[in-house]
C-alpha cells in the first residue's frame, strides 16, 4: 500500500470516528412525526393539483392514496373498491361480468353444448381480454382499473322485457356509466358508454377498444374449425371484408369508418357493433402451434364519443343465417354460402326451404331427403329435355359414324359435315349437356350450404352421430394422402352410386372413345375430396344420385327411341331446303378459314 492510499484510509477512519460520536447523544427523530409530515406535504401537494383541475375530491389519508391522486387525478377514487361478479341473463344466454372494470368476463351459450357436451363457453377471462382505453390529462387509462357499483334493474327495449345492469363509477362530480341490456330472446347484448362532468379531464372524444381473444374450442375437428375460423368487419359504406380463411398469420389496417367486426368461428361468431361507427380498425390473426385455441385473433377499433356518450351492442351466438340477417347489415356475411354464382341458391333457396321444413320435421335426414326430392321436382323440366337431347344423339349416331369412316383423317371437314348434319336433323349437340349445366348452381350450393349450417350440428342420423362432420365407420393405423385416415360410409355409398349412374347414362348418350370413361375416374377424385366432408354432404349427393338415376329409369320408360327417330326424320324433311342461319354460315366461314391457316 502506497502513502497516498494509507493517508486516505486514516482519514476515512477518522471522519467515520468523529461522525459516530457526535451523532451518537443527538435526540433521534420519531419516525411518526416525520412520516406523518411527508403525507401532509404530498397530501397538500395533490390538494392543491386537484383544486387545479376544478373538482371535488376529499384529502386523502393514507400515503396509498395520495400516490393514487398523483396517478390517476381525479379518476384516483374510483380505483378502490371491491372486485365482485354480476350476472346478466335471458333464456339464450348468461353473461357474467366484473365489478372491476364493468366488463364482459364470461359468456355463456344455454342452448348448446361443446362436442363434448360441456356447457359452450365463448369466451372467458383466461380466454378472452376485453379493454376500453380512454386518453386522460394523466395519461392513457383502461376502464378495467376502476371499480363501478352494479344496479340490477328491467326495462322494456322496444316493447321487450329486458334485463338490465347499470355500472357506475363515481368521483367526486365526475362518473363513468357502463349500462348493459340483455332482452328476452335475443343474442345481442346492448351496451351504451358515458363519461359525466369529466369533459376537462379527458384530451380525447375517442376510445381505443382492443380485444385480445384466444378463441375456445368448440369442436372436434380442429383442423375444419381453423379452417372455418376468421375475423370479419364491415364498412359504414356497405362493403365486407376479412382476413383470410386459411392465413396462419395475418393482419389488416383499415383507415376507413367501420360499422361493427366480429370474431367469426365455424358455428358461433363473437361480434361488437357501432350504433354509428367506428373511426378505423387494425385486425390480427395467427395459427397457434398448441391445441388450447382455435385462432388467436386481435381487434383494436376507435369508437367516437358524441357529447361524452357512445352506444354500441355485441353479438355472442350460433351463426344462423336467418338469424344473423336480423342483427345489423351485411352481418349475415358471417356464414359463407360460397361464390356469387351459387351464393343465390342458398340465400334465397336452401336456407328458406330449410327453414320450412324444420317447422314439420325434427329429423334432419328426412330433410335432407325431401329437399333432394323438392328440388329434383322443381328441376324435372331440365332433366326430361337433357335426357331427350342425349337419346337424339344417340340416334342418330350412324350417320355420325358414316361421317367419321368418311372423312378420317380430315376432323375440320368431319366437323363442318357434322354441324350441316346437326341442321337437317333439328339436332343440337349441347341440348344434353345444356339443361345440365344449368342445375350446376344447385349442386354446388350444396358444397357450400352443408358444411356451413348450424342446424346439422350434433344431428344424428343412421349410423352418423353428427350430421356437421364425417361419418367415421372406421379408422385406419395409418393416414393415406389426400384420404385421412379414417373410412366415411355415406362418401363410399356416394361414390358406388355415382359409378353406377354413369355406366347407366353411358348406355344413354352417343359418346365413344376417353370422354366416356372420365365418368368413371371423377366419382374416385370426389372420394379422396370429401371423405373430410360432412356426412350431410355426401348423405345428399348419394340420394341425389338415386333420385336422377330413377327419374331418368321413368323416362326410358315413357320415352321411344323409334319415335324419336321418326320425329328426327321429320324435322330432316322440313330442313331439306332450309337455308343455312347467320351463325352456322359464321361457324363455317370460321372452321374454313382456321382450316386455310391451318395449312398455310
Amino acid at each position: 500500500m502506497d502513502r497516498n492510499q494509507a493517508t486516505g484510509l486514516i482519514l476515512f477512519a477518522a471522519v467515520l470516528l468523529i461522525y459516530s460520536l457526535f451523532f451518537a447523544s443527538a435526540p433521534q427523530p420519531q419516525p411518526e412525526e416525520t412520516t406523518e409530515a411527508a403525507q401532509t406535504a404530498i397530501a397538500n401537494q395533490d390538494r392543491e393539483d386537484i383544486e387545479e383541475l376544478g373538482t371535488e375530491t376529499s384529502e386523502p389519508d393514507s400515503l396509498q392514496d395520495a400516490m393514487a391522486l398523483r396517478q390517476f387525478g381525479v379518476f384516483a377514487a374510483m380505483t378502490k373498491g371491491q372486485q365482485e361478479d354480476v350476472v346478466l341473463e335471458n333464456d339464450k344466454m348468461i353473461v357474467t361480468f366484473s365489478s372491476k372494470g364493468a366488463e364482459i368476463k364470461q359468456v355463456e351459450l344455454k342452448e348448446f353444448k361443446t362436442w363434448d357436451q360441456r356447457p359452450l363457453v365463448l369466451l372467458d377471462q383466461e380466454s378472452s381480454d376485453l379493454d376500453f382505453m380512454i386518453q386522460t390529462d394523466k395519461g392513457e387509462f383502461s376502464l378495467n382499473q376502476f371499480y363501478f357499483n352494479p344496479t340490477v334493474s328491467t326495462m322494456d327495449v322496444d316493447g321487450v322485457k329486458a334485463n338490465v345492469i347499470t355500472f357506475i363509477a363515481q368521483s367526486g362530480s365526475g362518473q363513468i356509466v357502463r349500462t348493459y341490456s340483455l332482452p328476452e330472446g335475443s343474442y345481442i347484448l346492448g351496451k351504451s358508454l358515458e363519461f359525466s362532468g369529466l369533459n376537462n379531464n379527458l384530451s380525447s372524444n375517442e376510445v381505443q377498444i382492443v380485444w385480445d381473444d384466444r378463441l375456445l374450442r368448440q369442436e372436434q375437428d380442429l383442423e375444419e374449425s381453423r379452417r372455418k375460423t376468421n375475423i370479419n368487419w364491415y364498412k359504414t359504406s356497405g362493403k365486407h371484408n376479412d382476413l383470410s380463411l386459411t392465413s396462419d398469420a395475418d393482419d389488416d389496417q383499415i383507415n376507413d369508418p367501420l360499422k361493427w367486426f366480429s370474431f367469426s368461428q365455424r358455428f358461433f361468431t363473437s361480434g361488437i357493433i357501432a350504433e354509428r361507427q367506428f373511426n378505423s380498425g387494425k385486425f390480427e390473426q395467427q395459427t397457434p402451434g398448441d391445441t388450447l385455441s382455435v385462432k388467436n385473433v386481435r381487434a383494436e377499433v376507435v369508437l367516437p364519443l358524441e357529447n361524452g356518450r357512445a352506444d354500441l351492442s355485441y353479438y355472442f351466438g350460433p351463426n344462423n343465417y336467418n338469424v344473423l340477417k336480423k342483427v345489423t347489415p351485411g352481418f349475415e356475411e358471417n356464414v359463407y354460402m360460397g361464390y356469387f354464382f351459387v351464393s343465390w341458391v342458398n340465400k334465397y333457396i336452401i336456407v328458406n326451404l330449410f327453414q320450412f321444413l324444420e317447422r314439420y320435421f325434427t329429423n334432419y335426414g328426412i330433410i335432407i331427403i325431401l329437399i333432394v326430392l323438392i328440388i329434383k321436382a322443381a328441376l324435372f323440366p331440365l332433366t326430361y329435355k337433357s335426357y331427350i337431347g342425349m337419346a337424339k344423339m344417340r340416334v342418330i349416331k350412324p350417320e355420325i359414324d358414316e361421317l367419321k369412316a368418311k372423312y378420317p383423317d380430315d376432323p375440320t371437314k368431319m366437323q363442318q359435315e357434322q354441324m350441316k348434319l346437326f341442321g337437317k336433323l333439328g339436332v343440337s349437340p349441347i341440348s344434353g349437356c345444356l339443361p345440365m349445366l344449368l342445375q350446376m348452381p344447385f349442386l354446388f350450393a350444396m358444397f357450400f350450404f352443408f358444411p356451413n349450417s348450424i342446424e346439422l350440428r350434433q344431428e344424428s342420423f343412421l349410423w352418423a352421430h353428427d350430421l356437421s362432420t364425417y361419418d367415421a365407420i372406421f379408422y385406419l393405423p395409418f393416414t393415406i394422402p389426400f384420404y385421412g385416415a379414417h373410412v366415411s360410409l355415406f362418401t363410399l355409398l356416394m361414390t358406388v352410386s355415382q359409378i353406377a349412374y354413369t355406366h347407366f347414362n353411358n348406355q344413354l348418350t352417343a359418346q365413344t372413345g376417353p370422354m366416356k370413361n372420365i365418368g368413371y375416374i371423377m366419382p374416385v377424385i370426389f372420394m379422396f375430396v370429401l371423405n373430410s366432408f360432412p356426412a350431410a354432404l355426401s348423405f345428399y349427393y348419394f340420394v341425389s344420385n338415386m333420385v336422377t338415376f330413377g327419374q331418368q329409369a321413368l323416362i326410358k320408360l315413357f320415352v321411344d327411341d323409334a319415335k324419336i327417330r321418326e320425329k328426327v326424320e321429320e324435322s330432316k324433311r322440313k330442313n331439306a331446303n332450309k337455308k343455312k342461319s347467320k351463325f352456322q354460315q359464321k361457324l363455317e366461314e370460321a372452321m374454313k378459314a382456321a382450316e386455310a391457316n391451318k395449312k398455310k
